[in-house]
């Protein structure tokens, strides 16, 4: 469907329809007022209308417009199959391609090759015969059913809503770009991501973290100490280096996350950021600097002084002790809600904990963490009750001591 629009310009409206698979752009003189907007869309309804029937004669609505000249060469024909001329828009997989190399360099490299992998498997299969310019909102609903069919790590055993937003987010960005560069209408204009259920953390209690330290393997016990004392990411954690431990200070520095075996900038600037040696954070440190500090750079290494591989230490260690405590299955993830809930727990300020997370508010830990911190700081009015009872108190005795 065609559409009157006007120019930055100059302010004069112009009508943008397809014919023959083309789009086709005409100037008017008319300022945009709301009077002539209405003139030139009856205008455009006549010219759809005769396009439809397949009786349009563009010499006789544009006889001036530089579109004839295209329409002698090439044989536009108002029959032709829609989508069969030859756009003045580049193919999808070639404009998506110049998109990444002009975006890449403001992204991580994880980020990058997260990207790519999308274009690669996902978007370029499913627009490799379209140019971005006839790329209807059609089209970007019937890839999204087409992802939604595919195989992934959803509950269902297909790519969960959260994947399929991912990559619709990239498709979006890229169309959007395009638009502008090309000015057509966006396709993928009012179209909404996918809900999301809603995901329930499972920390663990104080007894269930003493037990699990208690009885890990020797060699992971600092690893695992720390990661549940401190909160800190997987990658955070796993790329740990000595140069950011400051005993001396008793914090560590997150600066770095390791991806892919690889040390690399944080997740935001918002995780760059201090934690405070807690007692026992410190005494593990300690210990492990006796055991890699002269190895390796990183703080938790392998054998050949090389990070530790989460996937491997996740299979080997963290489910088989789980199993053996008879503990429900959880993430190694957990750990670093483990810490939240026993911060929050312990009174700490809230956006204290928010910025030793690496968040950059505390609406996350509200968000996220409600459900658990009433359960375990007895935040159920009680504390006020406590202190109204003890002005009541305090006043009755004044009261006493007045009377005597």
């Amino acid at each position: 469907m065609g559409k009157v629009r006007s120019r930055k310009e100059t302010g004069r409206l112009y009508l943008d329809f397809m014919y023959a698979g083309h789009r086709c752009r005409e100037q008017t003189a008319l300022a945009d007022t709301p009077a002539n907007r209405k003139r030139v869309q009856a205008l455009l309804q006549k010219v759809e209308a005769k396009i439809l029937l397949g009786d349009f004669n563009y010499a006789e609505y544009f006889p001036d417009s530089g579109n004839l000249k295209k329409i002698d060469q090439k044989g536009w024909s108002s029959r032709a199959a829609a989508g069969s001329g030859d756009l003045d828009t580049p193919l999808f997989t070639d404009f998506a391609d110049q998109w990444f190399l002009e975006s890449k360099i403001q992204w991580r490299n994880s980020h990058t090759r997260n990207v790519e992998s999308i274009l690669e498997s996902s978007l370029k299969p499913a627009f490799k015969t379209k140019r971005v310019g006839e790329i209807t909102k059609a089209d970007v609903l019937a890839a999204r059913n087409k992802m939604a069919r595919r195989k992934g790590r959803g509950a269902s055993g297909l790519m969960a809503p959260k994947t399929i937003n991912s990559h619709m987010t990239i498709l979006r960005m890229i169309l959007t770009e395009a638009a502008e560069r090309y000015d057509f209408t966006n396709p993928y204009l009012n179209i909404k991501p996918l809900k999301q259920q809603k995901v329930h953390i499972e920390p663990f209690s104080m007894t269930e973290v003493e037990t699990i330290l208690k009885r890990v393997r020797e060699d992971y016990r600092n690893y695992y100490l720390v990661r549940f004392y401190t909160g800190m990411r997987t990658g955070e954690v796993d790329g740990l280096k000595w140069e950011h431990v400051d005993f001396e200070r008793r914090e560590i520095l997150v600066r770095e996350t390791l991806i892919h075996g690889k040390t690399e900038y944080t997740k935001t600037d918002g995780s760059q950021r201090e934690i405070p040696m807690f007692g026992p954070v410190y005494d593990a440190l300690k210990a492990q600097y006796e055991a890699t500090g002269k190895l390796s750079k990183f703080v938790f290494c392998n054998r050949l002084g090389e990070p530790l591989d989460h996937n491997n230490v996740t299979k080997r260690v963290w489910y088989p002790l789980l199993e053996h405590l008879k503990l429900k299955k959880r993430r190694p993830y957990q750990t670093r809600h483990t810490a939240a809930t026993l911060l929050l727990a312990a009174g700490e300020n809230p956006e204290w904990v928010a910025r030793t997370l690496g968040h950059s508010s505390t609406e996350m830990l509200f968000k996220v963490y409600s459900r658990y911190i009433p359960n375990l700081t007895r935040m159920d009015g009680s504390a006020f009750e406590r202190l109204i009872q003890g002005r009541v108190i305090d006043n009755d005795k004044e009261v006493g001591d007045e009377t005597e």
